[in-house]
């Protein structure tokens, strides 16, 4: 947020609203967007509110303050999202959480040691959160590697995807393109001026390592997933007569976006070909007029997968109810500075991330329009189209 303040020198008193989005809550922050305003010196006149939608939580945060905004509620709106993987809130065994309640409210001595000696060894085992489906008790990595497995996409296929990945966010961080990073002093260690998980390796180096879910024979591994990370991002909403009205000159629009769910057990991380064509039909554009793509990376697998369903006429007439596929993007436009696969994935502030490298690939490679995508837990999905400002 700060760092947000200090690149576009917008005034605190300005921001009607703030919205942010996370997964992993930490219950003293449970309104992260309201506490981390004030930390970052907003006015203590100013709402926010936090939101969560899994993998889309930051992409929800923003088209709630694009709602805001078109409503006329507000004219000036910061929206964002946050992810602390390294510092996960764990929790007591629900036995052990129960006795303590109880013995919390215990009067007497008698009631308290009477307590204590029910607690058994077993009670002390912590609940570690998991990258799992409540609905389906299935990991994301299962799903990725089943997935995988139904549109017959190799291992290999997936190594040199994420290949390409990394070497591609490789290539972007050397010729200075990923200039968004706010430089962030971490407390006892080095200040953290770029993504530090950027790790070309080599198709012999990758084969090497075992399946990570689905053992032995499964393909998704350590390398072809995206990997947990800190991460923060914060995006300025603006309606355009206000932005030109103080000075400023927009980087881009955001034209139209859809959310879309589909079943959480087969179709998890189908999000993007789903909610693609949706998009594109709300926004009256089509494939070949988009000339930047930039879709979360879950797993290599997943990307690949989802290609494959949207260049499926099959696919698209037995389980969209579509005449025809909406057709993959080329890859010589999609994700040309590397993806959540290099970048790494802090759940919450991914979507901001896509949703400025796809204005700024625009503004450097010339185009006009930029399609967002990414799945998301529950089987859900969004979509979003972005339109390069007149420059």
């Amino acid at each position: 947020l700060r760092g947000l303040l200090n690149r576009t020198s917008v005034p605190r008193d300005v921001v009607d609203y703030i919205v942010y989005g996370t997964v992993i809550q930490e219950v003293k922050t449970s309104n992260v967007a309201r506490e981390a305003a004030l930390g970052a010196g907003f006015s203590d006149k100013t709402p926010a509110h936090t939101v969560t939608m899994a993998c889309i939580s930051s992409n929800q945060a923003m088209t709630t303050g694009v709602g805001m905004i078109a409503a006329g509620q507000c004219d000036v709106v910061v929206a964002g999202g946050v992810e602390l993987m390294s510092d996960v809130p764990i929790r007591h065994s629900r036995k052990m959480r129960k006795t303590m309640l109880t013995l919390n409210r215990a009067k007497t001595l008698g009631q308290k040691l009477s307590l204590i000696s029910k607690i058994r060894p077993d009670y002390f085992a912590p609940e570690l959160p998991a990258v799992a489906e409540f609905s389906t008790s299935e990991t994301m990595g299962h799903s990725a590697d089943r997935l995988a497995a139904a549109f017959a996409v190799s291992r290999l296929e997936q190594d040199e995807y994420a290949l390409r990945s990394h070497t591609l966010a490789k290539k972007a961080q050397e010729g200075g393109l990923l200039l968004d990073v706010v430089p962030f002093k971490v407390p006892g260690k080095d200040t953290v001026t770029k993504d530090n998980g950027i790790r070309p390796s080599s198709m012999e180096q990758m084969g090497k390592l075992k399946p990570a879910f689905v053992k032995p024979y499964g393909t998704v591994t350590a390398a072809n997933s995206s990997f947990l990370t800190d991460g923060a991002s914060a995006i300025l909403l603006m309606s355009e007569e206000k932005a030109l009205a103080m000075g400023y000159k927009p980087k881009a629009y955001l034209r139209d976006f859809v959310y879309v769910s589909q079943d959480p057990k087969d179709q998890l991380l189908l999000g993007p070909t789903y909610a693609t064509p949706k998009v594109l039909e709300k926004a009256g554009l089509t494939m070949a007029d988009i000339d930047v793509f930039e879709f979360h990376e879950a797993f290599a697998g997943q990307i690949l997968a989802n290609l494959k369903a949207m260049d499926s006429d099959w696919f698209a007439q037995n389980y969209m109810g579509r005449k025809s596929k909406v057709g993959a993007p080329p890859l010589e436009k999609f994700n040309n500075w590397g993806g959540s696969l290099s970048l790494g994935h802090p759940f919450g502030a991914t979507g901001c991330r896509l949703v400025i490298t796809a204005a700024h690939r625009l503004k450097k490679e010339g185009g006009q329009y930029g399609l967002v995508a990414a799945c998301a837990a529950g089987g859900q999905g969004h979509a979003m189209i972005v339109e390069l400002y007149p420059q």
